[in-house]
C-alpha cells in the first residue's frame, strides 16, 4: 500500500468544502465520492490509476 499525501488530501478536502460553501452539493457530493473510491483503492492496494478507464475529474 502506498503513502497517503495528508497535505493533497487536505487539500482535496478544502476543494469540497469550498463547493459546498458555494452552494453546490451536487458537485461536492460527486467529488467526495471521487475522494472515496480512490482511497478504497489505495487502501486495497489498487492502482487505479493505471486503469484503462481513465476517472472522472474533478468538479469545481
Amino acid at each position: 500500500m502506498s503513502n497517503l499525501d495528508a497535505r493533497q488530501l487536505a487539500q482535496r478536502i478544502d476543494t469540497v468544502l469550498d463547493i459546498l460553501v458555494g452552494g453546490d452539493t451536487h458537485s461536492a457530493i460527486n467529488n467526495l465520492e471521487i475522494l472515496k473510491a480512490e482511497l478504497l483503492a489505495q487502501a486495497s492496494g489498487e492502482l487505479e490509476h493505471k486503469s484503462a478507464q481513465p476517472k472522472s475529474p474533478w468538479e469545481i
